[in-house]
């Protein structure tokens, strides 16, 4: 969806601990594998359990093929780090538990209804993460795209390669790719403080009226951090009563 935007590290955190009720491991591995594969949710609700759980274990590459991606356009294979597989794992366990079983061809985010063989509707996964980002406290434009821009500002984050961006999220041109990645807001934010001229110690007041308190190695180092080339020593406490530079 246009316009929205990704989540960091500890939003995704809070979001993940938001999730309750019956169908929460269902909800949040929607969340999980999102956030930690980028898939489109459309992607995402296409999926089965035989793509995401094969020889008794939950696989390290996902493949998104060709009739569930976007206007048919090529597969792409991405891999499921440590986040996506336990996500993956918690949800056939909650099969088991849910349906009894397990069927490679069940849909892998089932509706509450028809026992499990209808995948779970696009606007209801919407209106479930949406309840999920009011719960964890979160503002700004988030919707269900939110989790794949989160996948992909990540990733461009950590490796600075955009190419490797497009590759996983299966763009065909690069300048779409451009457009998934902004500022990281907390790079930003250090960046902007540290050209500031002010630093935290700059921030301690001079007492004029208590000079005769502070001693003179103190007085000069508070004078020069304010610019003033400091060469005389006060000759008696009295001639230092209230002393304003300016």
């Amino acid at each position: 969806m246009k316009g929205t935007r990704p989540l960091d590290n500890d939003e995704i955190r809070q979001v993940a601990a938001s999730f309750t009720g019956t169908y929460q491991v269902r909800n949040r591995s929607l969340f999980m594998i999102g956030v930690s594969t980028g898939g489109r949710i459309s992607e995402l609700l296409g999926l089965r359990i035989g793509d995401v759980f094969q020889n008794r274990k939950p696989v390290t590459d996902l493949l998104y093929g060709k009739s569930i991606v976007k206007g048919g356009e090529v597969s792409r294979s991405v891999p499921v780090n440590a986040d996506g597989r336990k996500a993956i794992d918690e949800l056939v366990n909650w099969h088991r538990q849910h349906y009894r079983s397990i069927a490679a061809k069940r849909p892998l985010f089932p509706s509450r209804h028809q026992s499990g063989t209808v995948p779970l509707h696009r606007q209801t996964a919407h209106e479930i993460l949406k309840t999920a980002f009011i719960e964890a406290g979160l503002n700004g434009h988030i919707a269900t795209h939110s989790l794949r821009k989160s996948f992909a500002q990540r990733l461009y984050d950590k490796t600075g390669d955009i190419y490797l961006v497009q590759e996983l999220l299966g763009h065909r041109n690069i300048s779409t790719t451009q457009k998934y990645l902004g500022v990281n807001y907390a790079d930003a934010k250090a960046a902007v403080e540290a050209i500031a001229l002010i630093t935290e110690s700059d921030r301690r007041p001079l007492l004029y009226n208590s000079l005769s308190e502070i001693d003179d190695e103190t007085l000069r180092s508070e004078l020069e951090k304010r610019g003033y080339n400091v060469t005389y020593q006060r000759e008696i406490e009295t001639t230092a009563e209230i002393v304003k530079i300016r």
